[in-house]
């Protein structure tokens, strides 16, 4: 994830399944449906659709990161953080506007706490991403959400699932993580951790705060954290034109882009849908890295990152046979 994405960041599913959609919107979108004629083309294209706006997130998501990463000898991997951060709360808040008036002090704690995880989230993992492959922080740092899901389903079958991306991850590490950098690998982990308390208090955040206006809040709080930290790592290259530029372009593709097609997407798309295909960020993160770093994957690591793909994949879908059948005892008892 965000994680992708926020992810990447980045783990930004869940602040974007958390906005809310409203009933203009949802009558919007059933008038398009109306007009469409109801064929089977087009309930096809409309299937597509934000499949298509999903899987083009997450492709930003990881692009973004590689440019992170190439930018990185610049500012160091703190200084990208900052301007990413920076960047992409200047954009929220010129887009989003949001209200600083009428909300109680325990929304401000919430987002506030949602901005200092996802500040500490970014930071951890380019610390990762500076020191092993994108697709094998990616994989590691995607354990914490599985982890977090396998937990509240609080199923023995999500045992089998833990196992097989523990299976993964040790054979991505090779029998032990000095292979892959163990200061990274271990960043890369705790990425992980913060990525599962994301998506905790980003659901939180999402019921207290209208449309994306808590996520542009907290992106600004965590730009405020990460500033004295960029400031004294990268110092006056932050403010290098060309740097911005690269720097503007992350927070672009790593933030805005993928949040905006995310939002429009989950107004189509099922929530468990939108989880398995996010489940591919590994992968995606993988072929980002070659493309763009020249970062070579070998047999075992692509075998590796299959296992945890498919680990996620069942997770969400044993909750979601859970949600059924606890749907259908509700059905039996009415």
């Amino acid at each position: 994830m965000i994680r992708r994405r926020s992810p990447v960041d980045e783990p930004r599913t869940a602040v974007v399944s958390a906005a809310p959609v409203t009933p203009e919107a949802e009558g919007a979108e059933g008038a398009v449906g109306a007009a469409a004629g109801g064929s089977q083309g087009a309930g096809r294209r409309r299937a597509v659709g934000p499949v298509a706006l999903v899987v083009t997130g997450m492709l930003s998501v990881q692009f973004g990161a590689s440019i992170a990463v190439l930018l990185m000898p610049r500012t160091g991997a703190v200084g990208v953080v900052t301007l990413r951060l920076v960047l992409a709360a200047v954009v929220l808040l010129v887009i989003c506007r949001p209200k600083v008036r009428g909300h109680s002090r325990a929304d401000w704690g919430t987002v506030l706490v949602f901005g200092a995880v996802l500040a500490a989230m970014n930071l951890l993992f380019y610390q990762a991403a500076d020191r092993i492959p994108l697709g094998a922080a990616v994989t590691l740092e995607v354990l914490g959400p599985l982890t977090l899901s396998v937990i509240a389903s609080r199923r023995l079958g999500n045992l089998l699932w833990a196992g097989l991306a523990l299976g993964g991850v040790l054979l991505l590490s090779g029998g032990g993580f000095d292979r892959l950098d163990p200061v990274g690998a271990a960043f890369a982990l705790a990425a992980g951790v913060m990525w599962a308390t994301y998506i905790v208090f980003s659901a939180r955040t999402g019921r207290r705060f209208p449309q994306a206006d808590g996520l542009a809040l907290a992106m600004a709080f965590g730009a405020l954290l990460s500033l004295p930290l960029g400031i004294i790592e990268a110092g006056s290259k932050l403010v290098v034109p060309s740097t911005i530029g690269l720097g503007l372009a992350v927070a672009l593709m790593s933030s805005v882009l993928p949040y905006t097609l995310e939002l429009l997407a989950l107004r189509r798309l099922p929530a468990p849908t939108f989880a398995i295909l996010m489940s591919a960020e590994p992968a995606l993160a993988a072929m980002a890295g070659f493309l763009v770093l020249h970062q070579g994957l070998s047999f075992t690591d692509a075998l590796a990152i299959a296992l945890v793909i498919a680990a996620s994949m069942g997770a969400v879908r044993t909750q979601v046979g859970k949600r059924k059948e606890l749907a259908a005892v509700a059905g039996v008892n009415e």
